[in-house]
């Protein structure tokens, strides 16, 4: 099966989008993609409800039913969309009109520079996602592709404040990833992240002179986003094919760039 393109448009910022489903791998070896509709309007996803994040797709080869990550497309505005999926016999039709001038970046786009004198890098493969540790291994994968060396996941938890204490910035309950120069947040709960998020990894990078990195499954509220490019966070949305999206002028930046 291959994957066709389909044009999408943000009902937030009314941006269009030319967007392909991921492919994945059957057991058999055939390509497979979950089919989508071009002619109706996507999906904002403001929570997740996992029962809701699964498709079942056939593959043409075999005739095998797998479970495959519904299609997710991170907005450059912060709004989350969901590509409306074709359920099989269902016939579909393109949109009338030229293609959207925005294009979604391909894999062979998504290659940073490299340094100079330095070896361009492949394209960056990701894995889908099922649980929360998988999000934290994509991200991981993902700094590393970059350029960050001996990334490692940080468990983060926040002490009880003690009487008399002084109060200082408190890192934020969750997964941390730490490598060498950068310190990457990553939230993968059904949640937006907030600004409060986004000031506590600010102020932990701060406090280590490392460069700040934020991965989030469900997205950023319109106060973090606003924060973020203030402050020069790159913020990255991760949909369950495992591949992070870039969401604000910092983090497409650092995709282009790769590691300093």
């Amino acid at each position: 099966m291959t994957a066709e393109p389909v044009h999408l448009r943000c009902p937030a910022c009314h941006r269009d989008h030319r967007y392909v489903s991921p492919v994945y791998p059957c057991p058999c070896g055939a390509p497979v993609a979950v089919p989508l509709r071009s002619a109706t309007a996507p999906e904002v996803l403001h929570r997740r409800v996992w029962d809701d994040e699964w498709v079942t797709v056939r593959c043409e080869s075999c005739g095998r039913d797998d479970d495959w990550p519904r299609p997710e497309l991170g907005c450059p505005c912060g709004t989350l969309l969901r590509p409306p999926v074709r359920a099989p016999g269902d016939p579909d039709s393109e949109q009338d009109g030229p293609p959207p001038a925005a294009e979604r970046p391909g894999a062979a786009d998504r290659v940073p520079r490299p340094r100079a004198g330095g070896e361009p890098r492949p394209p960056f493969r990701p894995v889908p996602i099922r649980t929360a540790r998988d999000a934290v291994g994509a991200a991981g994968r993902f700094l590393t592709w970059l350029g960050y060396r001996d990334v490692v996941p940080q468990v983060v938890h926040q002490p009880e404040p003690r009487a008399g204490a002084p109060a200082g910035p408190r890192p934020p309950t969750g997964t941390d990833l730490r490598g060498r120069g950068v310190i990457a947040q990553v939230e993968p709960s059904t949640l937006r992240t907030t600004l409060r998020d986004v000031e506590c990894l600010w102020l932990n990078g701060l406090s280590a002179a490392a460069a700040t990195v934020y991965f989030a499954l469900a997205g950023y509220t319109d106060e973090a986003l606003t924060r973020a490019d203030y402050l020069g966070i790159p913020l990255f949305t991760v949909d369950l094919a495992g591949e992070p999206q870039p969401v604000n002028d910092p983090a497409r930046r650092l995709l282009a760039t790769g590691a300093p």
